[in-house]
């Protein structure tokens, strides 16, 4: 196993032995593309990587050797082309199997690799590549993707080179018939230092403009908490992530800490989520893990999972936003596995998380992980009591946990805003329970605060899943002139029940009943679907500002 290569120990007791006995050994000099995937190409060649399909029906399968060739062909075009240590280039991808080509092909080149989402306009494109001085962006043949690239192109001056993947255009180059006719015969150059930037992501706040967050090459190592312990990915297991390769997620369920463990990746290539073709698509190829936003989970709990062979899958894990006890409970009863909460940020790896030796407290993210000196603390810094909420920060006197990123690129000011005086400041806010285990709140800009109350969007989204009519909600704060913000929930109906304000009330009731009164949504509204990003978290701030709008 190449686990055994970067950890003290592979196997532990509990979670207390976990907690103390793990321990990752960086390497003077690691390269995730020529040390694990150009490894296995050496020692298993015929080893699955990857696994692929798409809605189409297309399908396509990639040992490590297949990995290693194309990714090899593809860092000779990139070199070709001007490519190399410390450039800065965007993919745009989509879930085509050719990012894996592409980001391995940077790492080898010791370029910085910029994973960026296809819903990106113009104005989106034209700020990202200046602020990343981006030199080649590489995008999907996707017609409104080229039109944004094209129409950002001349507010670009440091743009270069443009690749099409999947189709030509005039004045990009295409990368099917370029990359075919490239040698497979690599010859590395000067290779990267273990701190400098592999990944540049892009992500977005609630105010201003988006933050460049920073990853250096031994980012990959700082997965194996997340693929190996809380994913729980098999050696020779097939491991499905639901996310687009425009998402930090991607990075933490399709690549790095899954081939680390040994696992092979699934990728199901769409463009419309559908519930049951995501279930087709995990039984015909046994997938053996699995990890999804709540979103995700909500819509195949309403399915006929009876109709579906689901035997290989054993492990299921969930991210992106707090696990509703409603969907962990039904999903439990018709699968019998116990889905699995995890914590973490675009900035770091997997901090937080319901890990095999403990027992899952729905709507807990769990304990903290290895590495990670976690705490919850109020405005001064003071750790919280059990049952108060506070900002979850992590401490970092001691050690940096390994995957960390290493500031907000070109943006020292606001680096030391988040990270200072040794305590990282996630902006998230939690409270723990007696034993330890993390609950979370919300954003600490999703906080609620009505009549001298703080109130957390989460506890009241719990709330109205329990009513049979609601298939999905999110509580937010409206504003209200005398008490400031009012609680409202944005609520999309079960399939058969009808907007009413007989219904609206009933809701109404239901929440005063499960939790605290005061806590009740006092704005009902009725909607039939739920801004979300593509990896389907909900966009709270678009209702928040729609409410300001109005």
């Amino acid at each position: 196993m190449l686990l055994d290569r970067y950890l003290d120990r592979t196997e532990f007791s509990s979670y207390t032995d976990f907690r103390d006995g793990f321990r990752i050994r960086i390497p003077e000099s690691f390269n995730f593309a020529y040390d694990v995937v150009d490894e296995y190409a050496r020692t298993e060649p015929d080893r699955v990587a990857l696994v692929w399909c798409d809605e189409r029906g297309a399908s396509a399968t990639f040992t490590f050797k297949q990995m290693k060739e194309a990714s090899d062909r593809t860092a000779n075009l990139f070199r070709a082309l001007g490519i190399g240590k410390g450039d800065p280039v965007m993919l745009i991808l989509k879930r085509r199997y050719e990012f894996w080509f592409c980001l391995l092909a940077l790492h080898k080149l010791g370029a910085v690799a910029i994973p960026a989402t296809h819903l990106l306009t113009a104005k989106d494109l034209v700020y990202r590549n200046n602020a990343a001085d981006v030199k080649m962006l590489v995008a999907a043949a996707d017609a409104l993707v080229l039109e944004h690239v094209d129409a950002a192109h001349e507010k670009s001056p440091s743009l270069k080179v443009k690749i099409a993947v999947g189709g030509a255009r005039p004045g990009w180059i295409d990368f099917d018939r370029e990359s075919s006719k490239t040698s497979a015969a690599f010859e590395p150059g000067e290779r990267a230092a273990n701190s400098d930037i592999s990944l540049l992501y892009f992500t977005s706040g609630t105010t201003g403009y988006p933050k460049m967050v920073s990853h250096d090459f031994t980012y990959p190592l700082g997965h194996i908490l997340t693929a190996s312990y809380w994913q729980k990915v098999a050696e020779g297991g097939l491991h499905f992530t639901v996310a687009d390769t425009g998402w930090a997620k991607s990075v933490w369920g399709k690549i790095y800490g899954q081939w680390l463990g040994g696992s092979a990746v699934f990728v199901y290539d769409y463009d419309k989520f559908v519930p049951k073709d995501i279930l087709q698509v995990i039984a015909r190829h046994g997938v053996t893990t699995f990890c999804a936003p709540p979103t995700i989970y909500r819509y195949l709990i309403k399915e006929d999972l009876s109709r579906f062979d689901l035997s290989k899958l054993g492990y299921a894990v969930i991210a992106g936003e707090p696990l509703n006890p409603e969907v962990y409970n039904q999903f439990l009863r018709l699968t019998g596995l116990k889905m699995r909460e995890g914590y973490g940020q675009t900035e770091c790896t997997v901090a937080i998380a319901t890990y095999p030796w403990m027992e899952p407290r729905p709507g807990s993210m769990g304990l903290p992980s290895p590495g990670y000196d976690a705490d919850v603390v109020d405005d001064s810094g003071r750790s919280c009591e059990v049952g108060e909420v506070g900002e979850i920060v992590f401490h970092t006197g001691r050690q940096t946990p390994v995957g960390m990123f290493g500031g907000y690129y070109r943006d020292p000011e606001l680096s030391e805003k988040a990270w200072h005086d040794g305590v990282y400041h996630t902006g998230d806010t939690a409270w723990r329970d007696e034993d330890g285990y993390y609950w979370f709140v919300g954003r600490k800009d999703d906080l609620i605060k009505s009549s001298g109350y703080r109130i957390g969007p989460f506890e009241v989204e719990s709330a109205l899943l329990e009513h049979p009519a609601v298939l999905e909600c999110a509580v937010t704060a409206a504003p209200d002139p005398l008490r400031g913000q009012v609680v409202k929930a944005t609520v999309v109906l079960a399939a058969g029940c009808q907007a009413s304000a007989e219904l609206e009330r009933e809701l109404q009731e239901h929440v005063k009943k499960v939790t605290a009164p005061y806590k009740y949504p006092r704005i009902i509204e009725f909607v039939p679907e739920l801004p979300k990003t593509i990896s389907g978290k909900i966009r709270r701030v678009e209702i928040r500002e729609q409410d300001r709008v109005d």
